[in-house]
């Protein structure tokens, strides 16, 4: 039955992506794909400190597949990533594109670092 807490998880991963892409981009004039990054960054915090919790035994491998597997999955998107990166690189924003990768990866793993640290923090 963990498929179930997989699928619940990227039942509001889903649409809470599309809602926040959505939110994000309107308020930003730009080519720059911001609400891709607002996501990716989101999740990449919610992983981490999730990471956090399981390892100090402050949530279970349930709460890991509800949360990190579906919630985060869905939530998450290397796809858009690379298809926005792939479009802005195709309009001649080169330049964009290397920031948006460079950017993305970079903020992408300290939000990690830090949703770990403060797991560490909370259930040390």
């Amino acid at each position: 039955m963990n498929w179930v807490l997989v699928v619940l998880g990227g039942m509001a991963g889903a649409p809470l992506r599309y809602l926040t892409d959505r939110a994000v981009q309107a308020r930003h004039d730009t080519d720059f794909p911001w609400g891709t990054f607002t996501v990716n960054v989101a999740g990449s915090l919610v992983l981490g400190l999730l990471t956090g919790a399981v390892a100090a035994g402050a949530a279970d491998s349930r709460v890991q597949l509800l949360l990190g597997t579906g919630l985060c999955g869905a939530l998450t998107t290397y796809s858009t990533f690379s298809y926005e990166t792939l479009t802005l690189a195709r309009q001649g924003a080169r330049w964009q594109a290397a920031a948006n990768v460079t950017v993305s990866v970079a903020v992408g793993l300290a939000a990690a670092c830090v949703g770990t640290a403060l797991a560490r923090l909370l259930w040390a």
